[in-house]
């Protein structure tokens, strides 16, 4: 079986790890059981660019267990859990193509193996199974019928590419269900991305000010989490909505020329590129902390960086210290890259639940239904949203009412007044 990991010796780890999580993962456990007994997935192959972690693990074990063909590979270079990637090419037989800190060139070629069983299904986190099919493996197209998307990035990027009328098959994105932006982004990133900042710098947060580059979900978690811990939270935004919101739930709102002078902690979560860029580093005071949990390195201008920088040097793990021509230190975290999964484990399975199982069930839509879509981004059927939801409460032992048919009769006409 082809496979690159780190050390297949880690697999025992993994599968422990793996295990742990799935306690916490009911719901997908759930459709594993009837996937399992049904095999709606038997003779499909998928590709996946995921992040290689315990959760993800659970995911594929779901998918294989409904009979596809899958092969796993990083969506960040520095996102792979090496024991996870270990223990699903050990002990359940999943070509995994996946090292933490692998270099450019190795990830890519990673993708291009990911690819090499001519998949009929992508899952995609960023889009880039997405961008080489479109760009560098075009021969593989005519075995694809459907892909799912996991990130506000990458449903970014493919809806562009629909716009312009170049995607070549449709697209569900998984992001854009409710229980997975509602809960993932907001909670997951904001638990996961102050976890990630703990572990590489065991910065005291009560008391800093702490800077976020933008307040969609990702940002107001982020935002909950930091006051929570006692930081005085500032939001930059563009987006002159999500900014009043800001105001609303208590925030200061600056752009980031003012906020670059008097922030303590900076963290970008927005999807877009050189969101602090060089003038911003010139303005940080002293001892400044740089950090990202956008899915992309690109939206902390570190070229701009390194061209200002004096020196730099590593100062602990996953930290780099660069001192500007005034003598003032800037502190980057994990390489610009996600923080939550270079310096932590990412989300909590809790609510990773949620978003794999849409991950599963979209899948099983698009072998469903895929040859009667266009080639567009869809969102995820609100029957199957609902359904997860359903799902999660009864795992949680939570009860709610339902409508009694007078209810529904009177929310379905119109005759009805005062």
């Amino acid at each position: 079986m082809e496979y690159d990991v780190k050390d297949l010796k880690l697999a025992d780890k993994g599968r422990l790890r793996m295990e742990w999580s799935a306690r916490f993962m009911p719901v997908l456990r759930s459709i594993k059981a009837r996937f399992a007994k049904d095999k709606p997935l038997k003779g499909i192959r998928i590709a996946a660019c995921l992040h290689v972690t315990t959760e993800t693990g659970n995911l594929i074990e779901t998918l294989v267990a409904g009979g596809a063909d899958v092969r796993l590979t990083a969506s960040n270079p520095l996102s792979t859990q090496d024991d996870l990637a270990a223990t699903l090419v050990k002990h359940h037989k999943v070509p995994v193509f996946a090292v933490k800190g692998e270099d450019h060139k190795t990830y890519y070629k990673h993708i291009h193996q990911s690819l090499g069983h001519a998949p009929h299904i992508t899952m995609d986190d960023g889009a880039d199974l997405v961008t080489i099919l479109h760009t560098k493996r075009q021969e593989l197209l005519k075995h694809i019928i459907g892909g799912t998307e996991e990130t506000t990035t990458g449903v970014i990027r493919l809806k562009s590419m629909a716009k312009q009328g170049i995607l070549r098959y449709p697209i569900v994105a998984v992001n854009d269900a409710e229980t997975k932006h509602f809960f993932d982004n907001r909670y997951g990133t904001g638990q996961s991305t102050l976890d990630g900042i703990l572990r590489a710098t065991n910065v005291l947060l009560a008391g800093q000010n702490f800077v976020i580059a933008g307040y969609g979900w990702c940002g107001r978690g982020l935002a909950m989490r930091a006051q929570g811990a006692g930081a005085r939270v500032v939001v930059t935004e563009v987006n002159p909505v999500k900014a009043i919101e800001a105001i609303m739930d208590g925030y200061d709102v600056l752009p980031m020329d003012e906020a670059a002078k008097i922030g303590d902690i900076f963290v970008t979560v927005t999807g877009n590129k050189s969101v602090i860029a060089a003038r911003h580093f010139k303005a940080m005071k002293d001892g400044a902390v740089v950090a990202n949990s956008g899915h992309f390195n690109v939206e902390v201008d570190l070229q701009s960086l390194e061209a200002l920088a004096k020196a730099k040097r590593q100062v602990r793990d996953f930290v780099m210290e660069y001192t500007l021509p005034s003598r003032r230190k800037v502190f980057v975290l994990g390489e610009g890259r996600l923080i939550n999964l270079a310096a932590a484990e990412g989300h909590p399975a809790m609510v990773m639940d949620m978003s794999f199982a849409n991950q599963a069930l979209a899948v099983l839509h698009l072998v469903r239904h895929a040859a009667k879509l266009a080639k567009a981004v869809y969102s995820v059927p609100k029957e199957i949203d609902a359904e997860i939801a359903r799902l999660k409460l009864a795992t949680m032992g939570i009860r709610i009412d339902k409508l009694t048919p007078e209810q529904k009769k009177y929310l379905a006409e119109w005759q009805e007044g005062t």
